[in-house]
Order: structure tokens, then C-alpha cells, then sequence
């Protein structure tokens, strides 16, 4: 156990099989982010401070349990996977889906879902081609502008269902564009990874 996944177990107070199953994520990641860019070289070094605590921030903002967790550009399993794993330990997810349309990524989701034992469905495809899926909540991070994730968010969300995206310091200027085009409401919560991020968490979308 290094130095950075005990950081993490002090922070969440995470049992030691969720933490090995973190682990065991983090390595799967250093195996195959060389070949397929799961995340940007440069942050390898850091994939549990930039990555892991970043996506396990949005447990914090959803109720205790969740019927079903829809993470749509999923990647490199950020935040869904880490959300699934998580939730594991306390039953909190009935469901986790994960939208991925690069076949690739499909298959290590596939694989760390198997590997940890974590129950969920990877959806190879893009998300506007897959059937509505009235998730409870919506995740997203590091996909695409405000106005296009509020455009997946309104075709998978239950009427009072939340979407949460991970944005970086301009999310001011995506969020004037995106009113533009949709009606919604948006509470901001500040990250705890980056000073300059934030989480929006979103509801009651319809098209302006």
C-alpha cells in the first residue's frame, strides 16, 4: 500500500477491500493509459489526487442511495467507476451504467469492473444513440461544453433527476452560453481537488 492510497483511506475512511479495489483500478490505469490515453501522460503520477479523490467528491452531493448512476463519456472510468466502487462497500448504487463510445476504453472499463468485482454495465456507443435512460443522476467530467452535456443530460435523466459535471475555471462562461440555449437549475459547489474547479450540480432541465 503506497503513501497516496493510505491518503485516500484517511480521507473517506474507506474499508481496506474498497481500498485494494481502488488499487487495483490505479494499476489497471498505469497499465493501459500508455496505450489508449486514458488520462493525459502527465498526470499518471498523480492519478489519485488528480482522478480518484477528484471523481469520489460526488458522492457527497447525491442522497445516501441512488437507483441508477448514468456516467456518460466515460474514459477512463472517471467519475463512474470510482463512484461504483465507492458505493459498493455501503449498497448505495442499485445500478451504474457507463457510456463509452471509443471500443478500447469499453474494453478496460469492462476489465476493472470484472477485476474489482464491482457490478455495472459498460455501453459501447455514443450517448445520443442510446435509448433514454431515466438515471437518477447524470455524471460527466472532462467531456464537453455545458450546453452539449445538458443536451445528454435532458435525454437520460428522470424528470427529478440530477446531473453532475466536473468543470475547470471558465465554467462561468459555459454557463452564460448554455442559458442561451436551456433552462435549468444549477448550484455550484467549489472542488476540493482544484481551487480553480467546480461541481455543477444541475435539475429541472428543458430547452429555452
Amino acid at each position: 500500500m503506497n503513501s497516496r492510497s493510505l491518503e485516500f483511506e484517511q480521507q473517506l475512511s474507506v474499508s481496506r477491500e474498497t481500498l485494494a479495489k481502488l488499487e487495483r483500478y490505479v494499476g489497471l490505469i498505469h497499465l493501459w493509459s500508455p496505450r489508449i490515453n486514458l488520462i493525459s501522460r502527465s498526470t499518471l503520477p498523480d492519478v489519485w489526487s488528480r482522478h480518484v479523490l477528484d471523481s469520489a467528491q460526488l458522492l457527497s452531493l447525491v442522497r445516501e442511495e441512488v437507483g441508477h448512476w448514468l456516467d456518460i463519456g466515460s474514459g477512463g472510468g472517471f467519475p463512474g467507476l470510482v463512484v461504483g466502487i465507492l458505493s459498493q462497500e455501503r449498497d448505495r448504487l442499485q445500478k451504474l451504467t457507463l457510456i463509452e463510445s471509443d471500443q478500447r476504453k469499453c474494453a478496460f472499463l469492462s476489465t476493472v469492473l470484472r477485476e474489482t468485482r464491482v457490478k455495472g454495465e459498460v455501453i459501447c456507443a455514443r450517448s445520443e444513440d442510446t435509448s433514454p435512460m431515466a438515471a437518477d443522476v447524470v455524471s460527466a467530467r472532462a467531456l464537453a461544453p455545458l450546453e452539449t452535456l445538458l443536451g445528454h443530460a435532458s435525454r437520460h435523466l428522470a424528470p427529478d433527476g440530477t446531473a453532475l459535471f466536473l468543470k475547470g475555471a471558465r465554467y462561468e462562461q459555459e454557463l452564460t452560453k448554455a442559458l442561451d440555449s436551456w433552462s435549468f437549475r444549477c448550484e455550484t459547489h467549489p472542488s476540493k481537488t482544484d481551487a480553480n474547479a467546480v461541481i455543477l450540480s444541475i435539475s429541472e432541465i428543458e430547452r429555452a
